[in-house]
């Protein structure tokens, strides 16, 4: 069997990427985003992509750097509102916006990666999020019918792996890291740190190697801060 571990970014891509291709990206703002594998996605030139991602990251990082290069048609995402490039495409028309609360995008992802294909759930019900779906009655309460999410390819970032692709995240930048490798058809998976196999503990493993296909050691890792929030220091 070929080995999962890839030299670098571009080379863990390599066949994967199509115009038109649906991308989920893992990552909560800039924490835990998989930079090395979006500045290769921004430098294959691939375009009318559909990602799947909790937001665009900012103006000049993350998936944001997508979005400046014109490669994205279409954002599903729960939030935007740190990227003023992402406000101005979607206002004048050409960037199309699903948005989805918080909670129903995580478990559309979860849901798309174990194999359920719709679930309803009382989030959103008599609101917009609503409109033109499924909605029925279960016990005296209204649910509306969300669908599972898939996508061609998932993109996550990691703490520590493994050559069989064993993932441990950091904190919070486990996110939506995890579930999002459970639903591409191809997860490819970048790691600060590679080890060797056995050198994980087994129960401290998030996402089992199962679900990567293809694993590499980032080369640069910037770890930018979204917005830096300090207290006052006190007077004495």
């Amino acid at each position: 069997m070929a080995s999962k571990v890839q030299t670098d970014a571009t080379a863990a891509l390599a066949g994967l990427l199509f115009d038109g291709m649906t991308i989920m990206a893992g990552g909560f703002g800039l924490c835990g985003i998989p930079e090395n594998l979006i500045a290769a996605i921004r430098e294959s030139g691939v375009k009318d992509l559909t990602v799947v991602s909790n937001n665009c990251g900012v103006d000049d990082f993350g998936l944001g750097i997508l979005l400046a290069g014109g490669q994205i048609k279409k954002m599903i995402s729960s939030y935007v509102g740190e990227n003023k490039l992402f406000e101005q495409l979607y206002l004048s028309g050409e960037l199309e916006l699903e948005f989805n609360p918080q909670g129903t995008l995580a478990e559309r992802i979860r849901a798309g990666g174990a194999g359920i294909p719709a679930f309803f759930t009382k989030t959103g019900v008599g609101t917009l999020v609503a409109e033109g779906k499924d909605v029925r009655e279960f016990d005296g309460e209204l649910y509306v019918m969300e669908r599972g999410l898939t996508a061609d390819l998932a993109i996550v970032k990691a703490w520590k792996g493994d050559a069989e692709g064993n993932l441990v995240y950091r904190k919070t930048a486990r996110n939506f890291n995890p579930m999002m490798a459970t639903a591409g058809k191809v997860t490819v998976a970048e790691v600060e740190e590679l080890v060797g196999i056995g050198e994980l503990d087994h129960d401290a493993i998030h996402t089992p190697g199962i679900f990567v296909n293809r694993i590499l050691k980032g080369a640069v890792f910037e770890k930018r801060i979204e917005r830096v929030t300090t207290r006052q220091k006190d007077a004495a």
